[in-house]
């Protein structure tokens, strides 16, 4: 039901904007997969990635201005490619990738100013040094 829907959609929403709160989603979604040698499991894998870049790429309604929410979600996304845990890393990593080039296609300002630039910073400061 559209209600449900609703509901679902503003508490996710309000998940993602918290502290840890991509985190916590991609986790809570990803749940369950990997750990699977065969093409089939493989193949979920992609699509359960797929799917959760695209609603870390989706600006909620709930959100106040599209910059603000690149502004609260961006680093976390960044934080997703230094998970430890060998598992859960390609998978996260897999995740921020697709999230990063969805919202660089979509929004390439924000994009650049959001995860770009502080994902290259190490690399330009060697360079201009």
């Amino acid at each position: 039901p559209a209600w449900l829907r609703r509901l679902c959609g503003q508490l996710l929403s309000e998940r993602l904007m918290r502290p840890n709160g991509v985190q916590a989603v991609v986790r809570g979604i990803m749940e369950g997969t990997g750990g699977g040698t065969d093409a089939e499991a493989a193949a979920v894998d992609w699509r359960k990635c797929d799917a959760v870049a695209k609603i870390l790429a989706s600006c909620p309604q709930q959100c106040l201005s599209l910059e603000d929410y690149y502004k609260r979600v961006c680093p976390q996304i960044l934080d997703l490619l230094h998970i430890q845990d060998k598992l859960t890393a390609r998978q996260f990593q897999r995740v921020a990738t697709t999230t990063l080039l969805t919202m660089a296609k979509e929004h390439p300002q924000l994009a650049e100013k959001y995860l770009l630039q502080p994902l290259l910073a190490p690399l330009l400061r060697c360079s201009d040094a």
